[in-house]
């Protein structure tokens, strides 16, 4: 199959899995709530805490980090895309989650999804070096409000994506800087 072909593929089941609302889904018919009524109101992960505790909350994570990084491990190995060719899906899952036409376009701020996007393509390195970038600024700081501790989360993928292109493909920056700006909208109005 022609590469563009590919890329599109692959692009179209990564927004796809993307858009799929896994939490609210867990939320609605496996504890019987609306999770969107919860915390601040978007069907992601963090509501189904606040709304069932951990016994719902881990199966949501996981699910949500999943629809992340399975289509673009999947893309990798079986797709066989790699560089500029990953961009594409890697953008659509997180885009897909954040605006989902399964909920009229109301997403999840898309944290969970975009960890899995970087495992999926790096295969843990950068998502641990994410972890600790984040937990010391969060430590430093103490950030109280959500605005300030994801501006820094966003801040952490692209330093992350840049510190990829010591050992990755400069491809990598792209999708750390599209990441970043999505992180940055969808948490414009955290507090």
């Amino acid at each position: 199959m022609e590469l563009g072909l590919r890329i599109g593929l692959w692009t179209l089941i990564a927004g796809g899995m993307g858009a799929l609302p896994l939490a609210w889904a867990i939320g609605r018919w496996g504890m019987g709530v609306e999770i969107r009524s919860f915390g601040d109101g978007n069907p992601g992960a963090m509501n189904v805490l606040r709304a069932g505790g951990w016994r719902w909350f881990l199966p949501a994570l996981l699910l949500e980090f999943l629809k992340g990084a399975a289509p673009i491990a999947l893309a990798r190995w079986i797709g066989g895309l790699s560089g500029w060719a990953l961009v594409p899906p890697a953008l659509a899952a997180p885009l897909g989650h954040a605006f989902t036409p399964w909920l009229r376009f109301r997403g999840g701020k898309a944290l969970a999804v975009t960890f899995g996007v970087w495992c999926g393509l790096t295969e843990w390195r950068v998502p641990m070096l994410l972890g600790g970038l984040f937990a010391v600024t969060l430590r430093l700081f103490r950030a109280e409000g959500q605005a300030v501790r994801a501006g820094m989360l966003a801040l952490n993928l692209l330093l992350g994506g840049a510190a990829l292109a010591g050992f990755a493909d400069i491809s990598l920056w792209a999708v750390a800087l599209g990441h970043t700006l999505l992180l940055f909208w969808t948490h414009r109005r955290s507090s």
